[in-house]
């Protein structure tokens, strides 16, 4: 095995990895619809010389995955015509009925931005047209693209390990100020890659004022960074916490708001645990992988009723409502730490959804196994593991 990445790549143990280095140059002087592509066509380049070496040095893959959204699986095909190819289809852009346009509140980018958005999916097309196959976690996914290319891409999510990431009665959080979360507390917790609008930051922060003042003792724990991951940029010199914060202050009680940006692995799994309402939302766009785990946790989750969660809530497992409705979203939070005992049942089904469908070792990992026509003995152990997942 080897892998091929960018200056972030992170390493496996035992997998070769090569980096690439991102070559300086501007792009100015292409045309503004063309600059994506001559940045995806620079990182092809980079890979075109990585995998030349490997390839010289007599590693002639069966197999290749790759991700067709920045450029770097366009010199694959030619390179390697007798391997398998397989893109990871996580998202194809669309100017209408996704995420673009999802939110009136901000301003439409008009024909030309469009136009850009469309453009965005050329080396996701030429990558497609070279691939034996796709692959997209979750079907809402493989919904966004071409109708023409869904019947060649399976749907298989990347697992969820379930036996790390399960319920705890005696979790415990530390914060950075020193102070102490169990479930004890009524915790409502918020967690995403970064605070804005695509992922309903704004939403939830105009939702606190009526939970704060309703539950004088509820906790509220924020998980994630202050930058902008996707969608519109925040004004100049501001981040959307601090440009939404604004309209909260002085209508909450800001010390019972806490913001962990860096929280590691276990204090971030223990962020659920300790949950009392988790709140999840999202415009149409991938869905966060937290949300499943959150899930496996045993959170009493209440998300947005937006298709991508449309596909694993089903209102036994979890509460949908409408993204814009501040005030169903605060009635729901309210309800939830009001009555706790109200909710372990759709907190058990919530878990047994992730398990039954999610599991990384009986459901997921078995089918990627078979997608890819690899075959481990590793898979002999796999029917004990799958007889203690039914019986939890």
């Amino acid at each position: 095995m080897a892998s091929i990445g960018s200056p972030t790549a992170r390493a496996v143990p035992g997998v070769s990895l090569k980096k690439y280095m991102i070559p300086d140059g501007e792009l100015a002087a292409a045309h503004p619809f063309a600059r994506r592509f001559e940045a995806e066509c620079r990182r092809a380049e980079q890979v075109l010389y990585s995998a030349s070496n490997l390839k010289q040095q007599g590693f002639d893959p069966d197999l290749v995955v790759a991700h067709p959204g920045w450029g770097e699986m366009l010199p694959l095909r030619p390179l390697f015509p007798k391997s398998r190819i397989v893109a990871y289809c996580e998202f194809y852009y669309r100017s209408e009925g996704q995420d673009v346009g999802f939110d009136s509140e901000f301003p439409d980018m008009g024909v030309d931005g469009h136009v850009r958005i469309h453009l965005k999916n050329a080396a996701t097309l030429l990558a497609l047209d070279d691939a034996n196959a796709g692959l997209s976690p979750t079907l809402w996914q493989r919904a966004t693209y071409p109708d023409v290319f869904q019947s060649r891409i399976e749907v298989i999510h990347d697992g969820i390990d379930t036996e790390a990431i399960r319920p705890r009665d005696d979790a415990a959080l530390t914060l950075r100020s020193g102070k102490v979360l169990t479930k004890a507390d009524e915790v409502v917790t918020f967690a995403t890659r970064s605070h804005e609008p695509l992922r309903g930051f704004h939403c939830f922060l105009r939702s606190l004022p009526a939970i704060m003042a309703a539950r004088p003792k509820a906790q509220i724990l924020i998980v994630g960074g202050s930058g902008t991951a996707y969608g519109f940029s925040p004004p100049e010199g501001q981040t959307w916490r601090s440009y939404f914060f604004r309209e909260i202050e002085g209508k909450v009680d800001a010390s019972r708001i806490h913001f962990a940006e860096d929280l590691n692995r276990e204090d971030f799994l223990k962020a659920f645990q300790i949950s009392s309402a988790h709140v999840y939302f999202t415009y149409p766009f991938v869905l966060s992988w937290s949300l499943l785990e959150a899930m496996s946790a045993g959170c009493l989750v209440i998300g947005s009723d937006t298709a991508p969660l449309r596909e694993v809530i089903d209102g036994s497992n979890g509460i949908l409502v409408p993204f814009f409705d501040i005030a169903q979203l605060s009635e729901r939070v309210i309800e939830a730490l009001a009555n706790p005992k109200r909710f372990a049942g759709m907190r058990r089904a919530a878990r047994e959804t992730i398990v039954s469908r999610y599991d990384l070792e009986t459901v997921c990992l078995p089918r990627l196994m078979d997608f890819y026509g690899i075959a481990t003995q590793a898979r002999v152990a796999r029917p004990r593991r799958a007889a203690t997942a039914r019986k939890r």
